[in-house]
């Protein structure tokens, strides 16, 4: 995949050890750097659990949230262009747990017990939430294309009301949480007509705090409402999302229809295709992006460790030798937020790297602090080490293979042929129209175009720069705009327009009205015939 070292260094590092891929020197970090900090200080038992080698190789994924009915199911459906072995969809709640949809070479279906004993599949710590969650999880393995690159997880519906979440079993925030730490994306599904966000779904976004990179928001069946209901539905969409997901920056929100039916409304069939291209390029880059994802993934764990380390050993140093340890332990959780404060001016650390405090408190409860460990500035100098120079030259290697590589993308299902084909984006439309027709399609409208530009008092059959200026700005497009439009109409360079260039400079500054970007080079359908035919005068003159 990625090289970790250059060749010429030999394949090793200046520690003299051996990496065959970014993924391998990811692992090898980590197990040598950062595990020996994390069992110290307890880190898997109040956070998360260790890394293992499959979360490390395994492929991007993609996890998908959102209350009953919204058309999470029907959406891998979508992506993949076929049904998937445990697949039920219907209005009521179907999908009654998790299902990790993977690649494998024979189709059928792994019930959760048996995917947790698996090494090569990244699922074995789902172990600790119990048989509750166990027998609600399976992997439906099938042999698509689209597979090959990414894996999807569908997650339960979410309903409203307090007797689902206590029948489940399991903790569903905290199963969230652990797949949220380790997909490349979440989506979040919403439909037009269920923008109310329920108790358990304003838990389970919470639970993904922290991930805020990797969220996209899909409003699903937008085609069900018009233009105005679109616009009203998409407003209440924000300032409900606004309210849980508490972010400064505006959460990425794509509109479509995402099933193989006909649209019930097509007045925004251009804004879902475009919307839905937008979204493919954003999945399909997950392979791309992978090895960096991981790299992040492992900076976050990093840092957060480094901070436990700090609280646990503070905790212990506070505590008494023999006696009125009971005491002081309850004194210390509720000083906690006060001891965040003391630890961030102490270590210059910043306050979003520390855990939630009343997370922190409810668990600290379990422990005996007088068995935390010290101090040891050792571990957090091998962290800091790793931090300060391991990551920033692994992060220089990522892009500097990324360059020498092809980038990897998604393909297959809904991505083959996206692009390609008269059913492309923006295929027949705006700067492409014309392309299949044999006439020059600036004739359409030239005889208008030319009554303008008699008017304009040509000479020697061509208009000068400042009588052409003076029409084109009654477009109102910014001088930048029709600079660029003054550019790719100018075919001969002479600073003036003859009929031809002056009917495609207005036909320009049409496409550009009706909303389609302009653009760089002159595509060989919309040069004027006159000027194809001097091109094809000089060529021959050259030849001959």
């Amino acid at each position: 995949m990625f090289s970790w070292v250059r060749q010429e260094q030999g394949g090793r590092n200046k520690e003299g050890e051996m990496y065959q891929t970014v993924t391998e020197g990811l692992q090898s970090l980590y197990t040598k750097k950062l595990l020996p900090l994390e069992e110290t200080y307890l880190f898997h038992d109040f956070h998360s659990p260790a890394l293992e080698a499959a979360d490390f190789q395994s492929k991007p994924m993609v996890l998908l949230v959102g209350q009953y009915s919204t058309g999470k199911t029907t959406f891998i459906r979508y992506l993949l262009e076929q049904d998937f072995p445990g697949m039920r969809i219907g209005p009521e709640p179907t999908t009654d747990g998790f299902i990790a949809v993977m690649y494998g070479e024979n189709e059928g279906v792994v019930p959760g017990n048996a995917l947790v004993v698996d090494p090569k599949k990244p699922f074995r710590k789902l172990n600790a939430f119990g048989n509750a969650f166990l027998n609600r999880f399976i992997c439906s393995q099938m042999p698509n294309q689209v597979l090959q690159s990414i894996s999807i997880i569908d997650t339960p519906g979410i309903l409203s009301g307090e007797k689902q979440r206590i029948s489940r079993g399991y903790d569903f925030a905290e199963v969230l949480r652990w797949f949220g730490e380790r997909v490349d994306r979440i989506i979040l599904l919403f439909d037009a007509h269920k923008l109310d966000i329920s108790d358990e779904f304003s838990e389970a976004i919470k639970a993904l705090k922290g991930q805020d990179d990797k969220i996209r928001v899909v409003l699903n069946k937008a085609d069900q409402v018009d233009t105005q209901q679109l616009m009203r539905v998409y407003g209440a969409l924000m300032w409900s999302l606004g309210k849980v997901i508490n972010t400064p920056e505006v959460v990425r929100v794509y509109l479509g229809s995402f099933w193989a039916k006909p649209l019930q409304n097509t007045e925004n069939r251009r804004l879902f295709e475009a919307e839905s291209q937008d979204l493919f390029r954003d999945v399909q880059s997950l392979p791309r992006n992978a090895a960096l994802r991981k790299l992040n993934d492992l900076i976050k764990r990093a840092r957060l460790a480094k901070v436990h380390a700090y609280i646990i050993s503070y905790l212990k140093k506070e505590m008494p030798s023999l006696f009125g340890r009971e005491k002081k332990k309850e004194e210390l959780i509720m000083r906690l937020p006060e001891i965040y404060t003391i630890l961030q001016r102490e270590h210059h650390i910043s306050p979003g790297d520390f855990p939630s405090v009343t997370k922190m408190q409810d668990m600290l409860q379990h422990y005996d602090f007088s068995k935390f460990p010290s101090l040891k500035v050792k571990l957090i100098e091998s962290v800091d080490k790793m931090l300060a120079t391991k990551i920033a030259v692994l992060m220089t290697m990522i892009r500097d293979e990324e360059s020498k590589q092809p980038p990897a993308m998604v393909s297959g299902g809904a991505f083959e042929g996206s692009q390609d084909g008269p059913f492309g984006q923006g295929y027949g439309e705006g700067i492409s129209a014309g392309a299949d027709a044999e006439d020059w399609i600036v004739n359409r409208d030239k005889h208008r175009y030319d009554e303008i530009f008699y008017t304009l008092m040509p000479v020697n059959g061509k208009i000068t720069g400042v009588n052409a200026k003076k029409e084109m700005m009654n477009s109102r497009l910014p001088n930048t705009v029709l600079g660029k439009i003054w550019k790719l109409a100018d075919c001969d360079r002479d600073g003036m327009l003859d009929d031809e260039e002056f009917a495609l400079a207005q036909h320009l500054i049409k496409i550009k009205l009706e909303g389609y970007e302009l653009p760089t080079e002159l595509p060989d359908h919309l040069v004027p015939p006159l000027s194809l035919h001097d091109l094809y005068t000089v060529h021959l003159n050259a030849s001959g």
